[in-house]
């Protein structure tokens, strides 16, 4: 339950949007943990549903974002990105990174939060993409174009 004063995780995520006229629809759904979890409680396929994965890329954190039922593939991501190496961000990092969302369900919108984002070539090719909207409780549906014309992702194949 939250306190008088206390900011919903979704705010910052829907006052971006709004501001860059985005148009999005939430979806509330019973309280899930997991990419897989959350697609299934809000019934939605895991090949649609979004999951952001924080990666470490030489260093720097950035945001990789894939189907549900996918997994990253740091090698593959190391070599595309010609970095010289990758590793997933511990959850301190997380916590650090993301003081406004409940970890594990950051919103795929780096430029919130100062990081790159690469976004699995799945994804791109569906005309929607469905996100945490940095609870585990609400989720944010939208027109991936839209999405592609506020986050400025790089599409990269780093999947498996």
């Amino acid at each position: 339950m939250s306190k008088k004063g206390d900011i919903m995780p979704s705010t910052r995520v829907k006052n971006f949007l709004e501001k860059e006229n985005v148009c999005y629809s939430t979806i509330l759904h019973s309280p899930a943990f997991t990419a897989q979890e959350s697609s299934e409680s809000a019934h939605i396929s895991g090949k649609a549903f979004a999951k952001t994965v924080i990666v470490e890329i030489d260093g720097k954190s950035a945001m990789a974002v894939l189907p549900a039922d996918r997994r990253v593939d740091l090698d593959d991501l190391r070599e595309i990105t010609g970095s010289s190496s990758a590793h997933m961000a511990s959850e301190a990092q997380m916590k650090s990174l993301f003081p406004d969302c409940e970890i594990g369900a950051m919103p795929p919108l780096g430029n919130l939060y100062g990081m790159e984002v690469y976004v699995a070539p799945a994804l791109a090719q569906s005309g929607e993409i469905v996100f945490n909207a940095g609870s585990h409780t609400e989720l944010i549906k939208m027109r991936f174009a839209d999405f592609e014309r506020v986050a400025q992702p790089r599409i990269l194949s780093f999947t498996m």
